[in-house]
């Protein structure tokens, strides 16, 4: 959950939100010994009064300085390429979830169910009980079973929306007439927060998302729960 001030990523509950994560050290790691680097040769350049004639025309540093760069952005793109794979890769999942996007909620419908379906509206903040979050919180979450590979297809009624939830790192365009999909596997129970991320309209910021992640048995219990009030 994201709180005031936060300047890293909420806490991974999916592998591929984990090698995200990996990911993103390991750029900025390297961003950090450029940096240095650059600001030590600028420092040097600036506090010393001697200089190399010969360094116009180094062929030494013609090498370097072309060939570093190209070990540096194979290095960035290499584990960026592996995790695009992951996140494209859709095998035999468990459970299948359509998420259609409207102006300006959510309707969820769990494909492998005859008849389980729902709209999913935020709660007014008036509505709130203590401990919930506003602009956040929605009337009907969207449950999944935990440590299951859950694809969702998403697409849009209307206009351009965003399926997005960020500590499952997951972020898929709804686009109306077409058919999009994205997969993830929630490592641990819990309620996951997302929200639209793609400028719909003026209610925009009020179509919240909320997955929340269950041991399998009381997935079951809640969708025969579902299938009975259906």
């Amino acid at each position: 959950m994201a709180h005031p001030t936060q300047l890293g990523f909420q806490d991974a509950a999916s592998p591929v939100m984990e090698e995200l994560l990996h990911f993103h050290d390991h750029a900025l790691m390297i961003v950090f010994l450029i940096s240095t680097l650059v600001l030590y040769i600028i420092v040097a350049m600036v506090s010393t009064k001697l200089t190399n004639k010969y360094i116009l025309d180094s062929q030494e540093i013609e090498i370097v300085w072309t060939i570093l760069p190209a070990v540096i952005l194979v290095l960035i793109a290499l584990p960026s390429l592996r995790i695009l794979y992951l996140m494209d890769e859709i095998n035999d999942p468990h459970l299948t979830i359509k998420a259609m996007g409207h102006q300006w909620y959510w309707s969820y419908e769990y494909t492998d169910y005859e008849n389980l379906g729902f709209d999913s509206y935020m709660v007014p903040t008036q509505d709130l009980t203590p401990g919930q979050f506003r602009l956040l919180e929605s009337d009907h979450r969207m449950v999944i079973p935990m440590e299951s590979p859950i694809r969702v297809l998403v697409s849009a009624e209307d206009v351009l929306h965003s399926w997005t939830v960020p500590s499952l790192g997951v972020k898929m365009d709804a686009v109306p007439g077409r058919l999009n999909q994205t997969a993830f596997i929630a490592s641990r129970p819990g309620v996951f927060y997302g929200q639209c991320s793609e400028i719909c309209g003026a209610n925009h910021s009020f179509m919240p998302i909320v997955v929340e992640a269950v041991p399998l048995e009381y997935f079951e219990n809640w969708s025969s729960l579902m299938l009975e009030d259906a």
